[in-house]
């Protein structure tokens, strides 16, 4: 029921930057949607959303909410408009409070810890470390707090009870 979004930056190719959008389920902490650019334009988050949507498949629960720090990209009409189009509550922290974020900067963090994204030399080899990194995330990497499971392990596991 309760989404969490953010963006991340990603230094690599000795000096470049790219970023990292991602959307992240706080019941299974599984990362249902995830988008790397080059450029912190609107479009990154517009296709985050694209994939969110694509990755439920239509099957948005009806309390859904999406949740969000108060950048410039979740405070934009458009996005606003586009979230409430696919069904979901947007809410978003309130100004200087990232504490209702933390699992999704937790997230950031891990990432950054296990992935040495400075070592890409390329935009394409940072993208083979992100999608590395979120299919072992996802499918692989268990976690004490879901009963020793994975995401995606979780997710099935809540379904069936």
């Amino acid at each position: 029921k309760v989404l969490l979004t953010d963006i991340t930056y990603l230094p690599y190719g000795g000096g470049q930057t790219a970023y990292l959008s991602c959307v992240k389920d706080v019941a299974t902490r599984e990362i249902l949607a995830y988008e790397l650019s080059t450029s912190l334009s609107m479009k990154i988050v517009y296709r985050t959303l694209a994939k969110l949507e694509e990755s439920l498949g239509g099957n948005i629960h009806p309390e859904a909410i999406i949740h969000s720090d108060q950048g410039f990209h979740y405070t934009h009409p458009d996005y606003q408009e586009i979230v409430k189009e696919m069904g979901l509550v947007q809410s978003m922290s309130r100004r200087g409070n990232c504490l209702d974020n933390a699992p999704m900067e937790s997230f950031f963090g891990h990432f950054k810890d296990d992935v040495d994204n400075k070592d890409a030399l390329s935009l394409f080899d940072l993208k083979v470390m992100v999608d590395e990194y979120m299919e072992h995330y996802n499918t692989t990497r268990k976690q004490w707090n879901l009963k020793k499971m994975t995401p995606e392990q979780y997710r099935s596991h809540l379904i069936a009870t």
